[in-house]
């Protein structure tokens, strides 16, 4: 099944959050547009729902350093999938006693942001949204049986590469070295991403907008 109509994914939302504590996945390749659909999602949920982005568990970039991975900052074994694993389990079993914080991710810093994002308990419905929700290589296949729903984002792969290399220059990078991170590190990370697109519920095929 797949849909482009927002009202409908607030819909589909919705009912997610309609009884108990709920997890909604959305994945998709980097400049899919998917942390733009779950924050819509959030806001439209009225309080109903939290965000709680992977980006949260990008490793530090001096960690990238000392592992000689900087150059492939955004690949699977460049975030803490062990951790992000652990927060999720968290979140499947609120406790009343208070909030479980989750960490952001700062693009202007580009680095993670730990005890950022309160998740209350009774929050219904936890919306994570990141590029490997999907994959089928442990650590991170555990993470797909922990969602109640996972939607995949699909896009125009010019309009996505477009959208990267903007982001890349909006934050720092020259257009040239805009270029060529999203024509390698990012193009790679998609292309990986895109394999596993089967084992979502719900394909979501957005608007063409920047």
């Amino acid at each position: 099944m797949d849909t482009s109509d927002l009202a409908a994914l607030t819909g589909r939302a919705r009912s997610l959050a309609a009884t108990g504590r709920r997890i909604l996945g959305i994945a998709g390749p980097p400049g899919s547009g998917k942390s733009t659909l779950a924050a819509r999602l959030v806001d439209a949920l009225r309080g109903r729902a939290v965000l709680v982005p992977m980006d949260g568990f990008h490793l530090a970039q001096c960690e990238l350093a000392r592992l000689g991975r900087a150059d492939r900052k955004g690949a699977p074994d460049t975030f803490d999938a062990a951790g992000y694993l652990a927060l999720l389990r968290r979140l499947r079993h609120p406790e009343p006693t208070g909030p479980v914080y989750a960490p952001t991710f700062d693009r202007a810093l580009e680095e993670p942001i730990a005890g950022a994002v309160p998740v209350h308990p009774d929050t219904p419905l936890v919306v994570t949204e990141g590029n490997y929700l999907l994959l089928d290589e442990e650590p991170w296949a555990s993470v797909r049986r922990l969602l109640d729903e996972a939607w995949f984002v699909d896009v125009d792969p010019e309009l996505r590469v477009r959208r990267l290399v903007d982001r890349h220059v909006r934050f720092g990078r020259s257009r040239p070295q805009a270029e060529r991170w999203a024509a390698g590190s990012d193009e790679r990370n998609a292309r990986l991403v895109e394999r596993y697109r089967d084992r979502a519920d719900l394909v979501v095929r957005l608007p063409d907008t920047p």
